[in-house]
């Protein structure tokens, strides 16, 4: 009995070890990343040291390393209280079986909120894990074990999630590292040639030019179409997982049912004061729970306040949209006034269909 009971313990010590070995593993990229423009610098400056090309040179470093940092150090946001179960409805789906019961406290927890998507079966969104409603466009990333608001993906160079707070930050990440990567190369290029036709001074130098180049040309072509490929998702208002997997709304899987057009688009991720776009400062429309759509048909499984009518059920800091969103008609993109009274007239007029089937009765826990 005595082994038995001091077993448990020993368990536990050597899985807290384990998770801490973990943890420092994640770094390692990120050491990685940063010991590689640590000698880059060291590279160009004390041994290629070109004074013309010198002030340029800490331009593109200083924006490379302040959009780095804040890349890494700002954490990913995760939904609100209003997202997440209350604590009688966890007791209640304790308690209850899997059946109507709990198909029921899932509707009722998610029928004040803007959710417009579903599963693939047309169920509610729901993470047993985290034990909430997904917000759109919301995901469960199993390495951080939490679920993070318009999640892009995990990426191991900043060791956690890109997603809404940080995202902005990670495009302005890899724009600077490419212009970085693309300056030292074209300014290393004459040098690179002169050491296989005539030849350089046999110096240290000649080596940290020789590897620079490599190394700056190399990463070139990765970012390049890295770059690329995530400028071509914010025109289309996408995350990398939107386009692998569409998301689904009511009437089915749309691939564009977040994209207001090219410039709104834009604007989603940047914001509306251009003077901020190429600065790592968070200026990116929304609060990561909610979103402009272009879908027309409003969802009659919600039944929403019109905002500022109810402050007494839900936080103030969030305030959500009356029905789904257009184009036009967008909280983010207009003023609340207009939105107000768009609502009001659209509630007025507004016919259920009978016999309308209600996948909200069908609940499927995602991880």
């Amino acid at each position: 009995m005595r082994c038995g009971k001091m077993a448990a313990p020993a368990a536990g010590t050597r899985g807290g070890v384990r998770r801490r070995c973990q943890r420092l593993l994640y770094w390692v990229p990120v050491l990685f990343i940063s010991s590689i423009l640590c000698w880059s610098y060291y590279a160009y400056v004390t041994q290629l040291c070109l004074l013309v090309c010198l002030i340029a040179y800490h331009l593109f470093f200083m924006l490379f390393v302040w959009s780095y940092w804040k890349t890494i150090f700002t954490l990913p946001v995760n939904p609100s209280k209003e997202f997440h179960l209350s604590y009688a409805d966890k007791e209640l789906l304790e308690r209850e079986p899997r059946g109507e019961a709990q198909q029921e406290i899932f509707k009722r927890a998610a029928r004040d909120l803007p959710i417009y998507t579903r599963t693939m079966s047309g169920a509610i969104r729901y993470c047993d894990r985290c034990q909430l409603v997904k917000p759109d466009r919301c995901h469960h990333c199993s390495v951080c074990d939490k679920c993070i608001l318009k999640m892009d993906h995990h990426c191991p160079w900043v060791n956690h999630c890109v997603g809404f707070s940080n995202y902005k930050f990670f495009l302005l990440f890899l724009a600077y590292s490419l212009l970085y990567c693309l300056f030292i190369a074209a300014t290393d290029l004459q040098y690179f040639i002169k050491f296989w036709t005539t030849g350089l001074p046999d110096t240290q130098a000649k080596f940290h030019i020789m590897f620079l180049f490599f190394a700056a040309a190399m990463f070139s072509v990765s970012l390049s179409s890295l770059f690329g490929y995530h400028c071509w998702l914010v025109s289309k208002n996408k995350s990398t997982l939107e386009a692998f997997r569409a998301p689904i709304f009511r009437h089915g899987t749309d691939k564009n049912g977040f994209s207001l057009g090219f410039s709104k688009n834009l604007r989603q991720v940047f914001g509306d004061e251009k003077k901020y776009w190429l600065l790592p400062v968070f200026t990116s429309l929304g609060d990561g729970c909610s979103f402009p759509t272009c879908l027309v048909n409003q969802d009659p499984e919600q039944v929403f306040t019109p905002v500022g009518l109810n402050s007494t059920t839900k936080n103030e800091n969030h305030l959500f949209p009356p029905k789904t969103l257009r184009d036009s008609q967008s909280h983010l993109l207009t003023d609340t006034q207009s939105w107000m009274e768009s609502s009001a007239n659209t509630e007025k007029g507004k016919v259920v269909p009978k016999g309308m089937s209600n996948p909200g009765l069908t609940v499927e826990n995602e991880t």
